[in-house]
């Protein structure tokens, strides 16, 4: 039986932007989802949620900022513009000054969820247009982090440990170095201090996420019907 794997709509409740959703926010999404699967006969354990990481790593913290920004550096205006403009639901905004705020944009059925959190973390953070793609651009929108691997160990132990996230999606800022750099040295962290295997327990992808083989209902008709 296969896994079924689905972007939710949002660690805010209407889209998948989760730039900066700080621990208390994550927990109460997962405390959310999963108080709602009762309903449906389904256990809280049979629902994985495994936010998306992009994690940036240096020898120290500095470094690690320094690699950052050099990446975002390589985010072409056209590229950068194109995925914001995606995100407010096809609204071209190549007309407006790169550093100057985002414009007002009109909802419509495209982009009312997005667009709304794409128009709060501007003001929150009071970003301007370049400063907005730069933020979602690399990690489209998924949260962002650097630092020694030590310090990333520690923020996907702190979400792991208090009910924030059941897992993570490694989002490589590169390939294949920043793959390479989260497997050998921030794995054998978490490997050290029991939060990640040191082998698989099974041999699908449904045993080593530790969900149950669930019963076909429609497999469970047709024996019914038959007897």
């Amino acid at each position: 039986m296969i896994v079924i794997w689905q972007l939710y709509v949002s660690f805010s409740g209407v889209s998948p932007l989760v730039v900066s959703s700080p621990v208390v926010t994550a927990q109460a999404l997962v405390a959310d989802i999963k108080g709602k699967l009762a309903k449906y006969g389904r256990s809280p354990d049979h629902l994985k949620i495994m936010p998306g990481i992009f994690a940036v790593i240096g020898r120290t913290e500095s470094e690690a900022k320094e690699k950052y920004d050099q990446l975002q550096a390589l985010i072409h205006p056209k590229v950068g513009l194109s995925l914001l403009s995606g995100l407010a639901g096809g609204v071209d905004l190549s007309g407006y000054p790169l550093d100057g705020p985002l414009p007002d944009i009109p909802e419509t059925n495209l982009n009312r969820s997005r667009l709304k959190l794409v128009q709060e973390l501007a003001a929150r953070q009071k970003l301007s247009i370049r400063q907005l793609y730069e933020a979602l651009a690399g990690a489209r929108g998924h949260r962002t982090i650097w630092g020694t691997p030590e310090q990333i160990a520690d923020q996907l132990e702190e979400w792991f440990v208090n009910d924030a996230a059941d897992g993570f999606n490694i989002m490589p800022p590169y390939l294949p170095g920043g793959l390479d750099d989260f497997v050998e040295q921030v794995i054998p962290i978490l490997q050290r201090r029991g939060r990640f295997r040191t082998e698989y327990e099974g041999r699908t992808l449904r045993e080593n996420l530790g969900l149950p083989r669930l019963t076909n209902q429609f497999s469970a008709v047709a024996s019914s019907a038959s007897a």
